[in-house]
């Protein structure tokens, strides 16, 4: 997942100067989209007492209100169908009027850093298909875009930083790919104006976007909610702390202690085998400067030639040293997935032992030298690099200085504090509904996140009082997350659960467009589509769009197989003319066994020479797994498991 670098603590209210004129929030302003036919809300503050009126052009009818003892104020303007671009104007101690509005259909696009992967992509390493050729075609004056800042709080917050703006090739570039592609796919069949709030950060966690109040029903969270709150009562005394911390860490930062990058005979350095991040290693806490320095043997054919060293991606930054002297850096921030290929000059390269040393500064999350094995050499320039020598494997490893950890925790994972910070503000601006790419950062919890899912969604709903408003969601696509190889497919399942659990939901199957190797997928396209085909057939309408792939319903033991029966199996169920794999069965043993599988009109009879009596079964069950089931309209199957979760 994408780790961003900047955080905004946010710990108090948007402050209104009491004699202050009339001020909204970001998000209701010029180029809006409201959303058509309903009473779209519009507020902000003025001084106490004020009499508010707000008007839209396309009616002679204003709204009144008055601003309360804390100067807030809202209407509920009645929007007609679809249309624009019209003004809102907005009387108090003063008048504003907001132009270029348009009234259509308006979806928050949220969740973590697959839904926040922009059109652009992020880079060679990950990048989105055909992205050059997308964004110069993205010319849709009606289509809108609102991207708001990443802000951590630890109480809600009544604004958001962000600005509408027009969707065009200057603006769609850094802007959700996911969630354009879903709002091209509308405005191209509905013909009318798209609004998009694109409300994301990588990496990130369920419960951070779910509100206190929600989360306390649960009880899981009590203990950290409760040092949340701690937080925002006494955030002077540990803000003051950490502007201690922070000149303590940046001096640490400005120091160069490069004897360690020379010091081969020191005992206190330890062992760590490489690539590996090294909370993986035994360090899961850590975050600081750590060294990392290998002895080499160097062909004598080799002396006095420019080498290349490749590591590989290494979180977050790096000085390199060959033989003592510094070779290389990569200290931009966000470079925690960019792999280093650096070249040592041919007057450091000696016959025999050299030795190789890498400072590490890990800012946040993970830290170390973690691709993968065969990224990880040192060869002649010019030479394959398949010849040279592998540096994966034991190096030394010493710790130089650890970052304080905060005591005004500005870490985005922790619960409620991104609904607090970037969620709250935008209640109750009028949506159609939410779109929503999260689940990687709670692998591993897949048993809890079926309750926590669910109750992110009703959370969401009751803020806005909006009923049950449609609510659509990706699947986490295969990827190989190491360890236990069920635990992403246990995910999936709960992801696949909420179906049943959250009423007006949807889900799009990602399991034949993903990556193994790449746990952000680049084909953003088909996520899109797949989400707007749900909304357009159970939102608007269009029944003649298929919208999903088979979904698991229910199983039958008979004698020694197993029956699975599905729904949406449009068109009948296939395998694409490949073999129908990774259907699993088990007996009272609850041992997993490989099963053949076989396709008879809209159900799958499995069985298994290992099981004579079965009472379970699953398919595609483990992380990686790309899947072989689809209906007769191209959409793929979900994994799935007949047994609870775990």
């Amino acid at each position: 997942m994408k780790k961003v670098c900047l955080i905004i603590i946010a710990v108090s209210v948007f402050f209104i100067d009491a004699s202050a004129q009339l001020q909204l929030p970001d998000i209701i302003s010029d180029s809006m989209v409201l959303q058509q036919n309903t009473n779209a809300p519009i507020w902000g503050w003025a001084s106490s007492g004020e009499k508010v009126e707000v008007s839209g052009s396309w009616s002679n009818k204003a709204m009144e209100t008055v601003a309360d003892k804390d100067g807030k104020w809202m209407v509920k303007l009645a929007t007609p169908k679809a249309g624009g671009p019209y003004d809102v104007t907005i009387k108090a101690n003063e008048t504003k009027t907001l132009h270029g509005i348009l009234i259509g259909e308006v979806w928050i696009c949220s969740g973590q850093s697959n839904m926040e992967m922009p059109v652009a992509g992020w880079g060679e390493s990950t990048p989105v298909n055909n992205s050059a050729q997308e964004i110069a075609n993205a010319n849709y004056p009606a289509m809108r875009l609102f991207v708001a800042d990443k802000k951590v709080a630890f109480s809600p917050q009544q604004n958001i930083n962000g600005k509408w703006q027009t969707c065009s090739p200057a603006t769609v570039a850094q802007f959700s790919a996911a969630g354009y592609f879903f709002g091209r796919e509308l405005l191209n069949h509905l013909h009318v104006p798209v609004g998009l709030l694109d409300v994301t950060w990588g990496g990130t966690i369920a419960e951070a976007w779910t509100s206190e109040s929600s989360l306390r029903t649960m009880g899981d969270f009590n203990k950290d909610l409760d040092r949340i709150n701690l937080m925002a009562t006494h955030a002077d005394e540990m803000m003051a702390k950490d502007k201690q911390n922070e000149a303590a860490w940046n001096e640490a930062l400005a120091q160069n202690n490069n004897d360690f990058a020379n010091d081969i005979t020191d005992t206190s350095w330890h062992t760590m085998s490489l690539p590996t991040t090294w909370e993986n290693a035994g360090y899961p806490d850590l975050d600081g400067i750590a060294w990392f320095k290998k002895t080499i043997d160097v062909p004598a054919s080799w002396a006095g030639k420019q080498l290349k060293l490749d590591l590989g991606p290494i979180d977050d930054n790096d000085v390199t040293y060959f033989n003592g002297s510094a070779v290389d850096s990569t200290m931009k921030e966000g470079s925690w997935m960019a792999e280093r290929h650096y070249i040592i000059p041919a007057n450091l390269v000696k016959a025999g032992k050299n030795f190789i040393a890498v400072k590490v500064i890990d800012n946040a999350g993970n830290g170390g030298i973690y691709g993968k094995k065969e990224q990880l050499k040192l060869y002649p320039a010019g030479w394959n690099v398949n010849d040279g020598i592998d540096l994966s494997g034991d190096w030394l490893f010493k710790i130089e200085a650890i970052k304080p950890k905060p005591a005004m925790s500005n870490n985005p994972n922790q619960p409620s504090v991104l609904y607090n910070g970037m969620i709250a503000p935008l209640v109750p601006f009028a949506i159609k509904g939410a779109i929503w790419y999260q689940g990687e950062s709670n692998v591993g919890r897949a048993k809890q996140y079926a309750t926590l899912f669910p109750l992110l969604i009703s959370d969401w709903r009751k803020q806005w009082k909006e009923g049950k408003f449609p609510f659509y969601f990706v699947q986490i696509a295969p990827y190989n997350y190491g360890g236990d190889s069920t635990q992403a497919a246990a995910l999936r399942d709960a992801q696949r659960r909420t179906l049943n659990e959250s009423e007006n939901t949807g889900m799009a199957v990602t399991m034949d467009i993903g990556n193994t190797t790449n746990i952000h997928p680049a084909d953003k396209q088909d996520v899109g589509k797949r989400l707007a085909y749900w909304a357009l057939n159970k939102t608007y309408g269009e029944k003649n769009v298929v919208y999903s792939g088979p979904l698991y319903k229910s199983m039958e033991v008979k004698g020694n197989k197993i029956i699975v029966f599905f729904t949406n199996t449009d068109g009948g169920l296939t395998s694409n003319n490949k073999p129908l794999k990774d259907f699993e069965i088990c007996g009272a043993d609850n041992i997993w066994k490989p099963a053949t599988a076989n396709i008879e009109g809209d159900k799958i009879i499995v069985q298994s020479a290992d099981v004579a009596k079965p009472i379970a079964v699953r398919y595609a069950f483990y992380s990686y797994a790309e899947g072989s089931l689809f209906n007769g309209k191209g959409l793929p199957s979900t994994s799935f498991t007949s047994t609870p979760l775990k």
